[in-house]
């Protein structure tokens, strides 16, 4: 995707975060700590591999989470944003 340069940077972000397939989407906005990650793992249990998960949260620990969680795991975080306090990420099922 090619963000156009009178376009803030995270606004380009977001517009390619919400731009990009995926096959499931969880809503955890309104969840904490642990929440998000739970839902997640049991979401992403009933995917198939390759397939593309998309999180809304509104927790700001979640950033740091799912980093965490993708590496532990092997699923693959293929994108994140923020924008007015939702965050929304972008996991691929190993």
């Amino acid at each position: 995707m090619v963000c156009l340069s009178v376009l803030p940077v995270d606004l380009c972000l977001l517009v390619q975060v919400t731009a990009m397939n995926f096959d499931r989407e969880l809503d955890a906005r309104g969840l904490n700590c642990p929440l998000p990650i739970l839902r997640t793992k049991k979401s992403l249990n009933d995917m198939a591999s390759g397939q593309v998960l998309r999180i809304l949260a509104t927790d700001p620990g979640s950033v740091r989470d799912f980093q965490a969680f993708s590496r532990q795991t092997g699923h693959q975080l293929l994108a994140s944003s923020a924008e007015a306090g939702e965050f929304i990420f972008l996991l691929k099922k190993k």
